[in-house]
């Protein structure tokens, strides 16, 4: 609760350690239920079972010692043994009024997400990714990171081989291509790999000239990159991705350090030679058969893996980015490789102990059938075809209401439930893709919260100017009062676990509170003080909607 609960945790934590000795976490949570106050702790329960002693005696000891007549009304124990605290309306009034800000940290986190393929159309694979770390990153920013967005995009490799050498083969003219050419070219390719071992020799071989620098196929390769990187610039506007061409750091970046991280980690005693390829085999990692994983930082032809420019990035982020956290946002699957490359960054010592690197995984976006969301043909869904439908189902909502910008509103409005549904589930989970659910105006849904800050606006601009908070009478003013004061916390829990949807839930926490104090606390048919200090709770509300949303990605229309 803004600076308030880091007061009362330390007070019951002193009070602990007065009574008993030691240091405790009293773990305030909110209270459960209205007639339990606002705030309980288990303290009492965890150092009677640790102690042998009635946990309702320790909870007694414990309230004797405490120290809170200036921010509570009396302590009270319930049940076996639980701790309640009820706020003073006063305290409520004083942590909405003066809510907590975040100063710099003076930490840097580089957060690497979104990663699109070149020569690719984006699809609803990249949704997650690009969403997720997107909320990241405004979160971290706000409590005071300085942050480095880094779009890690697929810009080098064996496809790139694949498909030079069938443009070759073809006779085609690269600079003919768009991007959905590109696309059908990397299909044909892949069926030709796939089939024909001396065209797959030939693309491999093809590879190695693209790392060398070879100008003929550097030179197409290039255009290959401006294509999609325009493509993907166009998704980016329509997601509304903070993210910009200055972000892009793709594989190819770290080509010419692909050969020193090979010589520093075969300098360091690091790689065996295994079948021409150069690996390392990392104690504790074993595969399904039981024998050692290796990671492959030079194949036997000669190029160089994937995990050699993720050993390169890594390095890069921490000596010359000069990160203090690094985080990954990228789908679950990779979660072993992650783990791997860390270790191995960590016995080469490129990846200091004190710069934690974190893989931030996601499920898989399901369609209907709880498959893997497919089109009907059983292809990849393109996410600007997901987008525009959404926005397209968003505008119907629309149909016969003014005063409404409804182009700009139904974007906000079909992307913001799209962002909403992705980020308001445990990232860890799968999810299905349902617009006529994401697109509900009732329920855990971005257009309710957006439409609830539309709603207070609309009161707002009725109101006129408003104050501060003075008073806090109805319990449900009380209820809503202090949900706004868990703002600063909620954000800080997300940016230390990295789990956007405990911002989610928080929002809708507040927007349904607030569904509450609208029915029992009139606003502008109340008088003199009452009116003006409900006013200022809705201005706060509002600002808390706002921000929570904007930290999302998500826009806050001011009219729906």
């Amino acid at each position: 609760m803004s600076a308030v609960l880091p007061v009362l945790s330390a007070r019951l934590s002193a009070a602990a350690g007065a009574a008993f000795g030691g240091t405790y976490d009293p773990e305030l949570r909110t209270a459960t239920k209205p007639e339990f106050g606002h705030l309980q702790s288990n303290l009492a329960l965890r150092i009677g079972n640790a102690r042998g002693e009635s946990p309702r005696a320790v909870a007694a000891r414990l309230v004797a010692e405490l120290q809170v007549e200036d921010l509570c009304e009396r302590p009270e124990i319930a049940g076996p043994g639980f701790i309640n605290l009820t706020l003073l309306p006063a305290t409520l009034v004083r942590a909405v009024n003066e809510p907590q800000t975040f100063g710099r940290n003076g930490r840097r986190v580089v957060v690497d997400y979104s990663q699109p393929n070149v020569a690719k159309q984006m699809h609803v694979g990249h949704l997650r990714s690009t969403v997720i770390g997107d909320a990241l990153c405004n979160v971290l920013s706000f409590v005071g990171y300085d942050v480095v967005r880094q779009n890690h995009v697929g810009d080098w490799g064996t496809q790139y081989g694949m498909m030079i050498e069938q443009l070759l083969d073809e006779g085609l003219d690269a600079l003919s291509l768009d991007l959905q050419g590109l696309q059908h070219l990397y299909e044909r390719s892949r069926k030709h790999f796939d089939s024909d071992n001396a065209f797959a020799d030939r693309s491999r071989l093809r590879v190695v000239a693209l790392q060398s620098g070879d100008p003929e196929t550097r030179t197409i390769w290039r255009h290959m990159v401006d294509v999609s990187l325009a493509d993907f610039d166009r998704v980016y506007a329509l997601l509304g991705s903070a993210l910009t061409r200055a972000d892009v750091v793709g594989e190819s970046a770290y080509n010419d350090d692909l050969p020193r991280v090979v010589a520093d980690l075969e300098a360091s005693g690091l790689l065996t030679e295994s079948e021409g390829a150069m690996c390392a085999f990392l104690p504790g990692f074993l595969g399904r058969d039981g024998e050692p994983l290796p990671v492959i930082v030079r194949k036997s032809d000669g190029g160089f893996g994937y995990s050699a420019t993720d050993l390169a990035a890594v390095r890069h982020r921490v000596s010359t980015l000069h990160a203090d956290r690094i985080v990954y946002v990228v789908d679950h699957r990779q979660a072993l490789h992650f783990d791997m490359i860390f270790t191995l960054a960590r016995t080469a010592g490129w990846l200091p102990a004190e710069v934690p690197a974190e893989h931030v995984p996601f499920g898989t976006v399901l369609g209907p059938d709880g498959k893997p969301f497919k089109t009907r043909a059983g292809g990849t869904v393109k996410l600007v075809d997901l987008l525009e439908s959404a926005v397209a189902r968003a505008d119907a909502l629309l149909d016969g209401r003014d005063g409404v910008d409804r182009a700009a509103t139904a974007r906000a409005v079909g992307i913001g439930a799209v962002k909403y549904a992705d980020l308001s589930s445990d990232r860890g989970n799968d999810y299905v893709f349902d617009l006529g659910r994401m697109v509900a105006m009732t329920g855990n849904t971005g257009p309710y919260l957006q439409y609830a800050h539309a709603r207070l606006t609309r009161l707002l601009s009725k109101a006129g100017t408003s104050g501060e908070l003075t008073e806090l009478k109805d319990p449900a003013e009380q209820r809503l009062a202090l949900l706004l004061t868990g703002f600063a916390t909620t954000v800080e829990q997300v940016a230390e676990t990295l789990q956007p949807h405990r911002l989610c839930t928080y929002l809708y926490e507040v927007a349904s509170a607030l569904s509450v104090f609208y029915e029992q606390c009139p606003v502008l048919g109340s008088d003199g003080a009452t009116r003006a200090s409900r006013i200022a709770l809705c201005a706060a509300t509002r600002q808390v909607l706002q921000d929570g949303l904007g930290l999302l990605g998500i826009e806050a229309p001011d009219a729906m």
